[in-house]
Formats: structure tokens, C-alpha cells, sequence
């Protein structure tokens, strides 16, 4: 294995993923094969009426601790536990489509499949996993259109996401439909979409960081 470049979901730092030889996958769900981009987009930013929004099931310790303090305590910060599909009720992509900000904090492994759906539907991705390798990030300079904070800092995070301005949320937002194209699934490859990408970040790897006598 050490003369391999791995290709990984689960790129964590702590977890023997070498940064410069390894290359991180975007860890993504298709919902339809048939068509792939089905629901792709959501609303403008002045018709999103959430300020942050996460939901899902409750493994690992910041996913805990994100639920222990913002669970039912702010109406601008939809934190849910698994989403029930009750009547009357909004949906999971609905949410992230009407909301700024879209919560990835990691659970047993850093990645989420959350990140690429918050690209899909134009959320700015606010990940919360410390030892998280973005896909991509030899070419994306993720800082650009995503917040990374930190798993200590959970209890602060809506003053967080409140000090940036409107106007650095703005450019964020433009910057997530920018790469979007990025993270699609296309029935059959399209230039620079993931199938590209996941290739150019092997290539990438093989010819500028590792060592080619290995």
C-alpha cells in the first residue's frame, strides 16, 4: 500500500490519509441514474429565509454536541435530528435550498455526503470536521465558498456565521454555483464535471507529489 495512491471517502489526516500521495472523493448520492442533475439549484439568497440548516442521524461526537446546543433552541437555525416525512412537512432538499448556510459536521468518518449536496442546491457548505481533506482541494480554493469551523467551536456558531457580512455571503454563494459543475454526475462524463476531476486529482498526485521512484 505504500506504493499506491489511494482514492478515498474517508480522507482524514488522523486516519493515515497522506496528504500529497492520497487523493480525497467527493462522497456524493445519485438519487436518479437516469438523471442525475434532477433538483439540481435552489432558491436566490433573498428567498432564503434560514439562516443554517442540518438534519440527520446521530453518530460520532460533533453531530452530538451540535444537537446538544442548537437543537429547537433558535428558529434561524433549523438543527434537526432525522427528518420525518410528515405531512405538511419540509422536505430534507427543501430545507437546503431555503437555507444560507447548510451544517456538514462529520459523524463516525470526516466526510459527508452533505457537502456535495450543499453545492447541489447552491448552501454554502459550513463544514465542521477538523481533520476533513476537501476533494479537490490541489485545484478549489475551498476557503473561497465554504466555512470551516472548528469542532470546539460548535456552541458558538451562529455568532460565527452571523459575523460574515451579507456581502461576503454573497460571494460565497456566487462561488458555490461557480464550481458546482464540479461535483455533477453526468450519464456520460462532461469537461471538468466529477468524473474529470476525480482523474485529474490522481494524475495530479502522481506526477507533482509523488516521488516517482516509488
Amino acid at each position: 500500500m505504500d506504493s499506491c495512491i489511494r482514492a478515498l471517502c474517508n480522507s482524514d489526516v488522523k486516519e493515515h490519509f497522506e496528504l500529497g500521495k492520497d487523493v480525497s472523493l467527493p462522497e456524493t448520492f445519485v438519487h436518479s441514474s437516469e438523471n442525475p442533475l434532477r433538483g439540481l439549484g435552489g432558491r436566490p439568497p433573498s428567498r432564503r429565509t434560514f439562516l443554517a440548516f442540518f438534519a440527520g442521524r446521530m453518530h460520532g461526537e460533533a453531530r452530538s454536541i451540535l444537537l446538544q446546543h442548537w437543537e429547537n433552541k433558535d428558529p434561524d437555525m433549523k438543527i434537526f435530528r432525522k427528518l420525518q416525512k410528515y405531512e405538511n412537512k419540509m422536505s430534507y432538499a427543501n430545507y437546503m435550498k431555503s437555507s444560507k448556510y447548510c451544517i456538514c459536521a462529520k459523524g463516525y468518518e470526516v466526510n459527508s455526503p452533505r457537502v456535495v449536496e450543499a453545492i447541489f442546491s447552491e448552501c454554502v457548505p459550513v463544514i465542521i470536521s477538523d481533520s476533513f481533506v476537501p476533494p479537490f482541494f490541489e485545484i478549489l480554493n475551498w476557503e473561497s465558498f465554504a466555512v470551516f469551523i472548528q469542532e470546539k467551536d460548535i456552541p458558538n456558531l451562529k455568532n460565527i456565521l452571523l459575523s460574515i457580512s451579507k456581502r461576503r455571503y454573497l460571494v460565497m454563494y456566487q462561488r458555490v454555483k461557480k464550481v458546482q459543475h464540479h461535483f455533477l454526475w453526468h450519464i456520460k462524463p462532461v469537461k471538468y464535471d466529477i468524473f474529470h476531476m476525480i482523474l485529474h486529482s490522481i494524475w495530479y498526485n502522481r506526477v507533482f507529489r509523488v516521488n516517482p521512484s516509488i
